[in-house]
Protein backbone atom coordinates (compact mmCIF):
# COMPACT_ATOMS: atom_id res chain seq x y z
CA UNK A 1 0.00 0.00 0.00
CA UNK A 2 3.23 2.21 0.29
CA UNK A 3 2.47 2.24 3.71
CA UNK A 4 5.55 2.55 5.76
CA UNK A 5 6.32 -0.34 8.84
CA UNK A 6 5.14 2.43 11.53
CA UNK A 7 2.37 3.38 10.17
CA UNK A 8 0.67 0.38 9.26
CA UNK A 9 0.98 -1.14 13.34
CA UNK A 10 -0.51 2.28 14.03
CA UNK A 11 -3.42 1.07 12.15
CA UNK A 12 -3.43 -1.91 12.98
CA UNK A 13 -3.61 -0.80 17.27
CA UNK A 14 -6.28 1.76 16.58
CA UNK A 15 -8.27 -0.93 14.85
CA UNK A 16 -7.96 -3.55 17.40
CA UNK A 17 -8.32 -0.85 20.25
CA UNK A 18 -11.92 -0.16 17.91
CA UNK A 19 -13.12 -3.77 17.81
CA UNK A 20 -12.44 -4.25 21.31
CA UNK A 21 -14.23 -0.77 22.64
CA UNK A 22 -17.26 -1.93 20.43
CA UNK A 23 -17.11 -5.80 21.78
CA UNK A 24 -16.96 -4.33 25.27
CA UNK A 25 -19.52 -2.01 24.76
CA UNK A 26 -21.73 -5.18 23.52
CA UNK A 27 -21.10 -7.04 26.70
CA UNK A 28 -21.75 -4.08 28.64
CA UNK A 29 -25.26 -3.75 27.14
CA UNK A 30 -25.66 -7.70 27.29
CA UNK A 31 -25.56 -7.79 30.74
CA UNK A 32 -27.66 -4.88 31.40
CA UNK A 33 -30.60 -6.58 29.81
CA UNK A 34 -30.32 -9.66 31.71
CA UNK A 35 -32.85 -10.95 33.62
CA UNK A 36 -31.11 -11.79 36.44
CA UNK A 37 -33.90 -13.00 38.90
CA UNK A 38 -34.08 -15.82 36.17
CA UNK A 39 -30.37 -16.48 35.97
CA UNK A 40 -30.19 -16.17 39.51
CA UNK A 41 -33.17 -19.70 38.93
CA UNK A 42 -31.24 -21.24 36.44
CA UNK A 43 -27.96 -21.16 38.60
CA UNK A 44 -29.44 -22.51 41.49
CA UNK A 45 -30.89 -25.53 38.90
CA UNK A 46 -27.64 -26.00 37.86
CA UNK A 47 -26.15 -25.94 41.01
CA UNK A 48 -28.41 -28.17 42.79
CA UNK A 49 -28.39 -30.61 39.99
CA UNK A 50 -25.04 -31.43 40.14
CA UNK A 51 -24.77 -31.91 44.35
CA UNK A 52 -27.88 -34.50 43.29
CA UNK A 53 -25.31 -35.82 40.48
CA UNK A 54 -22.59 -35.81 43.13
CA UNK A 55 -24.39 -37.37 46.13
CA UNK A 56 -25.83 -40.17 43.82
CA UNK A 57 -22.74 -41.37 42.76
CA UNK A 58 -21.04 -41.02 46.73
CA UNK A 59 -24.25 -43.25 47.61
CA UNK A 60 -23.54 -45.57 44.80
CA UNK A 61 -20.18 -46.40 45.86
CA UNK A 62 -20.52 -47.25 49.39
CA UNK A 63 -23.29 -49.49 48.37
CA UNK A 64 -20.91 -51.27 45.63
CA UNK A 65 -18.34 -50.95 48.69
CA UNK A 66 -21.10 -52.81 51.18
CA UNK A 67 -21.61 -55.64 48.80
CA UNK A 68 -18.38 -56.24 48.13
CA UNK A 69 -17.69 -56.51 51.40
CA UNK A 70 -20.25 -58.70 52.49
CA UNK A 71 -19.02 -61.05 49.68
CA UNK A 72 -15.37 -60.96 51.33
CA UNK A 73 -16.60 -61.95 54.38
CA UNK A 74 -18.65 -64.91 53.05
CA UNK A 75 -15.65 -66.38 51.08
CA UNK A 76 -13.39 -65.52 53.90
CA UNK A 77 -15.81 -66.79 56.47
CA UNK A 78 -15.96 -70.58 54.23
CA UNK A 79 -12.46 -70.41 54.72
CA UNK A 80 -12.00 -70.13 58.00
CA UNK A 81 -14.12 -73.10 58.33
CA UNK A 82 -12.22 -75.21 55.99
CA UNK A 83 -9.13 -74.45 58.06
CA UNK A 84 -11.15 -75.14 61.42
CA UNK A 85 -11.92 -78.38 59.80
CA UNK A 86 -8.48 -79.20 58.55
CA UNK A 87 -6.93 -78.41 62.09
CA UNK A 88 -9.20 -80.49 63.41
CA UNK A 89 -8.36 -83.38 60.87
CA UNK A 90 -4.46 -82.06 61.83
CA UNK A 91 -4.95 -83.48 65.28
CA UNK A 92 -6.93 -85.85 64.54
CA UNK A 93 -3.96 -87.85 62.29
CA UNK A 94 -1.55 -86.65 64.21
CA UNK A 95 -2.71 -88.50 67.63
CA UNK A 96 -2.84 -91.75 65.38
CA UNK A 97 1.05 -90.67 64.47
CA UNK A 98 1.85 -90.59 68.04
CA UNK A 99 -0.08 -93.48 69.71
CA UNK A 100 1.92 -95.61 66.21
CA UNK A 101 5.21 -94.00 67.95
CA UNK A 102 4.33 -95.26 71.53
CA UNK A 103 3.64 -98.53 70.14
CA UNK A 104 6.40 -99.09 67.75
CA UNK A 105 8.86 -97.68 71.15
CA UNK A 106 6.82 -100.39 73.29
CA UNK A 107 7.82 -102.97 70.93
CA UNK A 108 11.93 -101.86 70.97
CA UNK A 109 12.29 -101.67 74.35
CA UNK A 110 10.44 -104.73 74.89
CA UNK A 111 7.33 -103.69 77.03
CA UNK A 112 4.87 -105.06 74.22
CA UNK A 113 4.76 -108.45 72.44
CA UNK A 114 4.11 -106.81 69.50
CA UNK A 115 5.10 -109.09 66.52
CA UNK A 116 7.54 -107.88 63.80
CA UNK A 117 4.99 -106.76 61.42
CA UNK A 118 3.40 -104.53 63.96
CA UNK A 119 6.34 -103.17 64.78
CA UNK A 120 6.97 -101.91 61.47
CA UNK A 121 3.64 -100.74 60.52
CA UNK A 122 4.26 -98.50 64.22
CA UNK A 123 7.40 -97.41 63.02
CA UNK A 124 6.25 -96.49 59.64
CA UNK A 125 3.02 -94.81 60.53
CA UNK A 126 5.05 -92.92 62.98
CA UNK A 127 7.27 -91.38 60.26
CA UNK A 128 3.97 -90.33 58.46
CA UNK A 129 3.55 -86.46 58.20
CA UNK A 130 0.37 -84.87 56.56
CA UNK A 131 0.59 -80.93 55.12
CA UNK A 132 -1.64 -79.43 52.86
CA UNK A 133 -1.75 -76.46 50.98
CA UNK A 134 -3.65 -73.67 52.86
CA UNK A 135 -7.11 -71.90 52.33
CA UNK A 136 -6.28 -68.43 52.05
CA UNK A 137 -6.52 -66.66 49.07
CA UNK A 138 -9.42 -64.66 50.12
CA UNK A 139 -7.74 -63.34 53.28
CA UNK A 140 -4.48 -62.25 50.81
CA UNK A 141 -6.51 -61.05 48.12
CA UNK A 142 -7.50 -58.64 50.99
CA UNK A 143 -4.54 -57.75 52.43
CA UNK A 144 -2.75 -57.24 49.05
CA UNK A 145 -5.40 -54.96 47.87
CA UNK A 146 -5.61 -52.87 51.17
CA UNK A 147 -9.52 -53.98 51.47
CA UNK A 148 -9.25 -55.70 54.63
CA UNK A 149 -11.53 -52.92 56.40
CA UNK A 150 -14.17 -53.89 53.66
CA UNK A 151 -15.01 -56.96 56.64
CA UNK A 152 -17.30 -54.75 59.00
CA UNK A 153 -17.00 -57.33 61.64
CA UNK A 154 -14.77 -56.83 63.62
CA UNK A 155 -14.23 -60.16 65.33
CA UNK A 156 -14.05 -62.00 61.59
CA UNK A 157 -10.94 -59.62 60.62
CA UNK A 158 -9.35 -60.58 63.70
CA UNK A 159 -9.81 -64.12 63.56
CA UNK A 160 -8.60 -63.57 59.97
CA UNK A 161 -5.65 -62.35 61.32
CA UNK A 162 -4.51 -64.32 64.01
CA UNK A 163 -5.31 -68.04 61.72
CA UNK A 164 -3.01 -67.08 59.29
CA UNK A 165 -0.33 -64.79 61.04
CA UNK A 166 -0.22 -67.61 63.23
CA UNK A 167 0.27 -70.33 60.43
CA UNK A 168 2.95 -68.07 58.87
CA UNK A 169 4.88 -68.18 61.81
CA UNK A 170 4.63 -71.85 62.11
CA UNK A 171 5.58 -72.21 58.35
CA UNK A 172 8.84 -70.33 59.60
CA UNK A 173 9.31 -72.56 62.61
CA UNK A 174 8.59 -75.85 60.68
CA UNK A 175 11.19 -74.23 58.19
CA UNK A 176 14.26 -73.73 60.04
Amino acid sequence: IGCRDGQAVVVAIRSSSLWSRMNLRRIVEHVRKLDWPAFGIELLVVIVGVFIGLQVSNWNVEREARQRGAMFAERLKADLREEAWHYQLQIEYSRDVLASAERAVDALSGRSDDSNEALLVSAYRATQYKQRARRRATYDELVSTGTLGLIKSQTLRNTALQVYNLMQGLQAIANE
